[in-house]
Formats: structure tokens, sequence, C-alpha cells
């Protein structure tokens, strides 16, 4: 294993510490230290941090005028504790005994001064500086701690050097994850990144997204709040202030009276303390002065159940605490152990207390010898901590508990022990800390194992603080687990102090109702006016301030969180109007037949001919292949059907417009042309005049057809625009237009042809049939137009077959149903001689005249 030169220079310059402060006696026993085969060295804050200014660099001596900390107190009695359960264990490192060396780290230099102490080699003072370290032994083969992040960034970075198993009880700063800076560390408390998630979900739990964040100013709390609040952006959570508790001057500050006013202006009900246990005591104490009421206050593990600061006088006024805490656990015995031992170290006290010397580390006097031989002692009140161990101390004991069984099965795995007896060989620090990193074992229930990063695979437990008057207490009330993320809550039962205990709102804005997006106002995404979404649109819950378009066969109303698909309608052939229209198309086809039949029959009787003969087999026809035509307009619309309906129609209905058009120019050159422009009469009848005009008005009809179909074909088209529901599917007809009105004009030139012959003989004056069928033709034309322009819809087509339908029956009805009726009904009327009698009745009359 090579060693960097950064990592060299770092020795060579901490190493003269080491030196300069070391004390010069023998190191005889004491109740914080005890030999074994194998030593296990561990770093807890026995005292507060030292404030003292200082003129130059100097090791903290952690003496008496600083306050003990009984939580530091309970956690290393847990180690001790851990070590003589293992001792006394049958199973585990059966044939070995563990010692250790426990170091009071009340300061940034008292820990840098421990971490170089456990480094040096067994019954030495000084660390080798060494190009390998692979084959190097250092005093200690683990060290369990320390318990702040700020201080454990440091003992991690010089500890990798030997790659010397690290396992922190409370450091839970993220960057310690990260096993390119810190090989050798590992933790039984879970990272900070896990505790901002569960803070997020918890947030979102309770729909609080106007927030403030505060943290120590520390490693822990600095990290703690840049994590949060990169991970709350990402789930619209707003932080309207964030804060770093000032640590001068404590809970007087001058600026700690100010960030609470600035905290309580903002107007946020519930405030994220990411923060340590000295700095939320500070914190709490500046807001009971400051008389802050009803308010939620969202706490880490790191003071969530700390005395320190639910034991603050007044502090039951601030409102509601929620916090998260390491997993509950019990840890049997530990309360007898200490109870058994502060017996003992109490009756020390008179000569040489169980102190921790000017390195940390305890180095007190057997009670045969002078105090004068031992280093500072100061520990001189840990006799006095005889008070049991709260859940808290419990709690976290049991990650010092656990962390030191990590390592004694990791040494169970090397020593080769699972053999029934171990081979107390040489253990070098990176051969150790293989086998932690593999340890999987149940205790307690619990189950202790590490992931690739070191951490723990555990969760927390979410607490609520509670008060019966005066009287503290919490309730458990849910827990957040990982893989995957998840809270699980049991609301029922929360004590909320607010009135009606209702929960506590936290927002900037009020919530938006189903459909609306937000409008952001200002400079926070959770300051936002509410606007609905329009129709055609909806809110999507992944983008809650844009609403998004449907797709083009969806729709939405207004205000809608979902598109619902669009119905497509069509005239079906099921249709009860279909059905309706369709018995009349083929009635009408029915008729036009049995007139072909009939008028087939009767081709020599004055009624036919009078009717025009063989021309009327033209012009039946024509209105069979209109009729047939109609059939195309039901059903889904094709291709073919789109592009036939329109010209079969109107070509057809051509031809029989202009062979109508063409009979009554007929009669009326024979009782009138032909007298006064016998020239005129002669040419058309010779130059075959009759179809001529026929051949001619179809070809034009035909022409326009084409020129339609080709510049703007009709085809099978879906309308999106005309309903924001429903999808029209019909044939575009874009150039009908120019088609119905050919005919129009048509129409016109029958009916003044028509109109014309009125004066004609009775058996040959077609006016008044021809005018009445034009006039039902104009009418269905009229109608059609103006129901087209107000009207759009499935049934337009069901109102042009109409039109057609009502057109093709009144030339039927009005040309050739006559005339059947008297072939079939009035046979007097269909003679030679009859005939004859209305010519000369004609004739005479106009002579007359």
């Amino acid at each position: 294993m090579m060693l960097s030169p950064p990592f060299i220079l770092y020795l060579y310059l901490l190493a003269p510490c080491y030196w300069a402060f070391i004390c010069q006696n023998t190191e005889p026993s004491s109740e914080f230290s005890m030999d074994g085969d194998y030593t296990i060295a561990g770093f807890f804050r026995l005292h507060s941090y030292s404030t003292t200014v200082k003129s130059r660099p100097e090791v903290d001596i952690c003496d008496n005028a600083a306050s003990v900390n009984s939580h530091g107190y309970h956690l290393f009695q847990a180690m001790r504790f851990a070590i003589e359960k293992i001792n006394n264990s049958s199973s585990l490192l059966p044939n070995v005994t563990l010692g250790y060396e426990i170091y009071n780290t009340c300061s940034e230099s008292a820990n840098m001064y421990a971490t170089l102490s456990i480094l040096a080699q067994s019954r030495q003072h000084h660390v080798e500086v060494l190009s390998n370290f692979t084959h190097y032994q250092p005093k200690a083969v683990a060290l369990i701690g320390p318990d702040s992040s700020q201080f454990t960034l440091t003992t991690a970075a010089i500890l990798s050097i030997l790659l010397m198993p690290e396992i922190s009880y409370e450091a839970s700063n993220e960057m310690l994850s990260l096993k390119r800076a810190y090989p050798s560390f590992l933790r039984t408390i879970p990272s900070d990144r896990l505790q901002v998630e569960a803070v997020v979900l918890l947030l979102q739990e309770f729909g609080w997204n106007w927030i403030a964040m505060v943290g120590s100013d520390d490693a822990y709390g600095k990290n703690g709040i840049k994590t949060l609040q990169e991970v709350v952006a990402k789930h619209d959570i707003c932080a309207a202030y964030q804060g770093i508790i000032p640590t001068k001057g404590g809970a007087s500050s001058p600026e700690l009276k100010e960030m609470v006013r600035v905290l309580v202006g903002t107007g946020v009900n519930v405030t994220v303390v990411f923060s340590n246990v000295d700095s939320a005591k500070d914190l709490f104490d500046m807001v009971v002065q400051e008389n802050v009421t009803e308010k939620v206050w969202l706490g880490t593990e790191a003071w969530s159940l700390a005395s320190e600061v639910w034991s603050i006088p007044g502090i039951h006024r601030i409102g509601t605490v929620i916090g998260l805490s390491v997993k509950q656990a019990k840890l049997p015995g530990l309360e007898e152990f200490e109870s058994a031992h502060a017996s003992s170290e109490k009756s020390k006290v008179a000569t040489c207390a169980p102190d921790l010397g000017a390195d940390g580390r305890g180095g007190g006097t057997s009670s045969n010898e002078s105090t004068s031989q031992g280093c500072n002692q100061i520990c001189t009140r840990c006799h006095s901590l005889t008070s049991a161990p709260q859940t808290f101390d419990i709690w976290t004991s049991f990650n010092v508990y656990s962390a030191v069984f990590a390592v004694a099965h990791g040494l169970h795995h090397l020593l080769g022990c699972c053999s029934g007896a171990c081979s107390k060989d040489k253990v070098y620090p990176w051969q150790l800390l293989e086998k932690i990193k593999q340890v999987n074992f149940t205790l307690q229930k619990s189950q202790v194992h590490f992931d690739a990063n070191g951490d723990p695979l555990t969760g927390y437990d979410l607490v609520m603080w509670k008060w019966t008057g005066q009287t503290w207490s919490f309730d458990v009330f849910g827990s957040y687990l990982q893989n995957p993320d998840r809270l699980n809550i049991g609301q029922a039962g929360l004590l909320w102090h607010t009135k009606d205990n209702q929960v506590p709102v936290s927002t900037c804005s009020k919530v938006c109702v189903k459909g609306e997006k937000r409008m952001q106002v200002g400079l926070h995404q959770c300051c936002f006016n509410c606007v609905a979404c329009p129709t055609g649109t909806f809110l999507n819950s992944s983008d809650l301030y844009n609403c998004q378009p449907c797709g083009t066969d969806q729709w939405a109303p207004v205000g809608s969180e979902i598109c619902f698909n669009r119905t497509t309608e069509f005239l079906s052939w099921a249709d009860p109007v279909s059905w309706a229209l369709l018995t009349g198309i083929t009635l009408l086809l029915l008729l036009l037949a049995g007139t072909a039949a009939l008028f087939a029959q009767n081709l020599t009787t004055p009624v036919v001919k009078s009717a025009g003969g063989r021309m009327c087999f033209l012009m039946l026809g024509a209105l069979i292949c209109a009729c047939c035509s109609l059939y195309c307009y039901f059903g889904e619309p094709t291709w073919h059907t789109c592009l036939l309906k329109l010209p079969v129609f109107s070509i057809s209905f051509t031809i029989c417009l202009s062979c109508i058009a063409t009979h009554a120019f007929q009669i009326i050159c024979i009782f009138k042309l032909a007298s006064k422009w016998p020239a005129f009469y002669r040419a058309w009848m010779s130059h075959n005049g009759p179809n001529l005009f026929i051949g001619a008005c179809t070809a034009g009809q035909v022409v326009m057809c084409l020129v339609s179909l080709s510049t703007s074909p009709s085809v099978p088209r879906k309308d999106y625009k005309t309903f924001a529901t429903l999808i029209i599917f019909q044939c575009s007809e874009d150039n009908a237009v120019w088609v119905l009105l050919y005919n129009t004009l048509l129409s016109i030139c029958c009916f003044v042809i028509s109109y014309m012959g009125k004066d004609l003989p009775e058996n040959y004056n077609e006016a008044k049939c021809i005018t009445c069928s034009l006039l039902i033709n104009f009418v269905c034309f009229i109608c059609f137009l103006t129901t087209y322009f107000f009207y759009q819809g499935k049934y337009m087509v069901a109102i042009t077959v109409l039109s057609n339908l009502t057109t093709l029956s009144g030339i039927f009805g009005g040309y050739f149903l006559p005339k059947g009726y008297i072939i079939l009904f009035r046979a007097e009327l269909n003679t030679t001689e009859h005939f004859q009698m209305s010519i000369q009745s004609y004739t005479t009359k106009r002579s007359s005249d």
C-alpha cells in the first residue's frame, strides 16, 4: 500500500504535535483502558466543547471546568459493556480477550491528538512515517467513534492511510459515504441523505411546502441544510428562510435573536432544525425568550430526544416538535453495568479519579501511587453521573454496542475462530477492514450489516414530543424505511399543539383545486395563483405549472386533470334515421323500376309517347342511378364511396333535368315555334337537337366533376374542430358547391321552358307537373343550404340524403306518377281519340283568340 505525498506531509506536520503534548509517565491501567490480545479504541465526548480562546495552539485538556456530558458517558460505558459481553462469550472470539482505550474527544484538538495516539505502535509513543503501511501494526486494530461528523471527517481522512476500520455511532454526514475519500469508514447510524429523504417525505405527508431550515455551524448542520435544500427543490417545497445558528455568544447572542425574529417574520409554520445538540439548545432558548408559539419544529436524530433541549424551561409553549431518531433498541444489562461500576469509580476520586489525561485517554494512577505521577485529571466528575440512561442514551448506545460487535465478528472470521479456536495471529488494520465489511449478523433482533458505502441498512423512528403539564415524554408514531423509501405513519391520536388539534398549515398559497395550474408569484414556486386549465388541456401531476394539450383524438373540459377519448360519429347503417331513409330510397327504387316496366309495356300508347317515348327510359335510368348513389352516404366513409357518390348523383340528375328540358322544349316547338320559325324547328330536328342538348349538358357536368375530383377530391376526413367532444367522420366535399350550382342553373332553365308551355293542350301540358317538381327541388336546396350553415354533425349526411331523396321523389311524383296513374286507372284517357280531341280543342281556342 503506497502512501501518497500529501498524506506523508500531513503526518510530518502532525507528528511533532504528538510528541509535544504526550504525557511523560508510564501508562498504568485504569478503568478507561484495559489490556487485551487486541485493542479497540473509542472516541467519546465526555465534556462540552471548550470555548476558551487560546493565545497559542495547544491540546484541549478537557479539564474540570468543563461541564460533563452525560450522553457521552453512557455511550462509552456501552462500549465497555459490549467488550465485557464479548470477553465473557464462549462462541464469539472464544479464546481471545479484547482490550480497549477510550479517549475524551471534547474538542477538535483533543480529537486530533487521540487520532494520532491510536496510530502509534504498541508500547511506543510515536507514529512511524513509512512509504508502505501494509505491515504496520498500530496500538488499536479499530476505532469506535467519534460522535460528530466534523471530528469524523478529520479522523477518517487520517485513518484511511492505514485503512484502519473506523465505525462511528453518530457521524451521519453523507460525505463520509464516499469510499474514494474515506475508504475505511463505516457507521451504525444512517447517512444524512437518508435522513433528508425522510424529512421530505414527512413534509409531503402533511402537505407542508413553505418551510424554513436552520442548521448548526459545523459539517453536520451545513451539509445537512445543503442536501435538504437540493432535495426539497425537486419536490415543490420552498425554503422561505435558511440560516446557520451562530455559535458565538450562545443563547444570548444578538445574532441569534435577530435570526429568530427573521424566522418568525417569514410567516412559515414549519422549521427544520438540522443541528447538533448544543446549537439546538441555544436556538430553542432564544425561541422561548421570544415567545414563539404554535409552530412546528422538525428535528434530526442529533437532538430530537436530547434532554438538553426538552428540559429547557418553557419549551412546552413553542408548539409541536416532531423528530427523527435512531430505530428503537433495547440494551438489557446496561443500567446494571453502569451501576456496578459507579461505586468503584467513586471510590477512586480521592486518589486518582477515573480520569482522562491530557492526551484525552484514561491515564489515572492506581490507588497506591501518587496523583502527581498521572496526567491531568479531567473526569473527576464522572462518578457523579449515577442517573440511569434515558431513552435517547439507550437507543444511541445500541449503535456503539453494535459497532463493537461488528469489529468482534470481523476479527472472529479473520482469526479463523469458526473452527472453535482463534489463531491470535498478527492483525493488520486493512485485513480486519475487509472482514468487517462482510459481517452480517443479528443483534437484539436487529440486523447488523453494511452496504457498499459502509452505511447500515436501517431507517428511523418518527417521534412526537408530548407534554402533560410540565412533564415531557414522546410517542413513536411511525417509521421510515429504505429500499424502497417509504413512511409508515399512524396519524390517529397525534396531539398537535394548535386549536382543535388540527394539523398545522404551512403553505405560501392556497391549494389549487383539481385542474387548476399554478401561476408563480414572486421568486418562490410555492407562491402562486390558481388558474383553471382551458378546454382541450389538462393538468399533469408531474407539472403543476403548465397545462398540457390533449391529443388530437382527445378532449378535456375546463379544469380537467385527464383527457377523454373523443367519440367518432358517422351515419351508421344501424341508426334509426338510416333505417327510415333506406326504406324511402328502396321504395323509390322499386317505384322507378316498376314505372320503367309499366312504360315498356305501354310504349306505343299516347301517354308514354307524350311523356317522351324512349327518352323516358333514359330519365328513369338516370333517376335510378341517382337513387342508388344515396346508399354511399351510409356507414363509415371509405375512399371509394367518397369519390363516387357526388359525381354519380350529379351526373344522373343532370341527365334527368336535361331530358325534361329537352322534352318540354320539343312540345313548345311543335305547338308554338314550328309555325312561327319553321326553319329553326327543321334545323333542331334535322341536326338531332334533343340528343345534342342532353349530351352537352351531361358533358359539362362530367367535366366539372372531373375538375373537382382532380383539384380537391372527396376523401374520408375527420372533423376535429366543429365539436370539442366528437369527431365527425365524413367525406370532404369542398368543391361540391359548383356541382350543385350547375344543377340549380339547369333546374331554372327547365322551369322557364316548362312554364312557357303552360297554355298547351292538357294532355301535352307538362308545365304544372314539372313546375311542381322543380319547386320541390328548389325548396330542398334552400333548406339544405340553410341547415348546412347552422348545423354540423353526423346527421348532416342524413339531411343531405333526405334533400336528394325528396328532390328525386319530386321529379318522379311530378312527372312520371300522373302518367302511370292514367295508364293504370284511367285507360279511357290513354287513347288517340282523346289526345286528338285535346289538340282540336286547343286549336279552336287559339283560333278564337
